[in-house]
């Protein structure tokens, strides 16, 4: 006779498996992917190393599901910005500064999800998120056009653009020895620089109205990170 899981152990399980999720995306975020380990997870969780098999068949797709709940996580918080209301211009503006503010205060998590080095798995969720992102922007891209606020453009490859541009923006000020740099007082690239920049650049690039471009910011002093 085949064994049969109850309600009660399947929902034990379910409790068991977010747990374990937890605790992978805390370690990504205090050390990237490479701090994600089966054995370190696994001791975080008070368990057996053998346990951790019975929800995910290897570290490959425990970090893919990693990855991909803290990108969806990102996704629907830009989402939410980018059909806010206001005109599409304002919109792109405030996704974008809210998008880098978010990336700045996790910067760990972000590169990781950014640019680490990972495992086929999450590359390939990788690409996916990727995708998302530019759905995002071919929808204000789309409604920017139609309200006069963007120059016509093929917006499927103006809106990939975006999404690179957004990657290689932060993957410098985010990189581990940009931090290093940061922390030892000696960098003065501020959150506002990153974000003021990827603004300017990202409205230019989709042909926003003259009269909605930020005005060129003054030299900044300022060393310290925001709050």
């Amino acid at each position: 006779m085949a064994y049969r899981q109850t309600p009660a152990r399947l929902q034990k399980d379910g409790e068991q498996r977010e747990r374990i999720l937890a605790l992978a995306l805390s370690r990504v975020a205090d050390g990237g992917f490479t701090a994600l380990t089966m054995q370190g997870l696994a001791d975080d969780a008070g368990i057996a190393t053998g346990s951790l098999y019975r929800h995910f068949s290897g570290k490959g797709e425990l970090a893919a599901e990693v990855f991909a709940r803290a990108s969806q996580h990102e996704v629907d918080t830009l989402g939410t910005l980018l059909k806010a209301s206001g005109s599409a211009s304002e919109r792109l503006s405030r996704g974008l500064h809210q998008f880098a503010a978010r990336a700045w205060g996790s910067r760990q998590l972000a590169f990781a999800l950014i640019a680490e080095p990972v495992d086929p798995e999450v590359d390939e969720q990788r690409l996916i998120y990727r995708e998302a992102y530019a759905a995002l922007f071919v929808t204000l891209l789309e409604q920017g056009i139609a309200a006069g606020e963007f120059q016509p453009q093929p917006v499927q490859l103006t809106a990939a653009c975006l999404v690179g541009a957004i990657a290689e923006a932060l993957i410098g000020p985010l990189s581990p020895p940009a931090r290093a740099a940061r922390d030892a007082g000696q960098s003065r690239v501020s959150l506002e620089d990153v974000s003021d920049a990827l603004v300017t650049f990202c409205l230019r690039a989709v042909g926003a109205r003259p009269s909605v471009l930020p005005k060129p910011a003054s030299p900044t002093t300022a060393t310290e990170d925001p709050p």
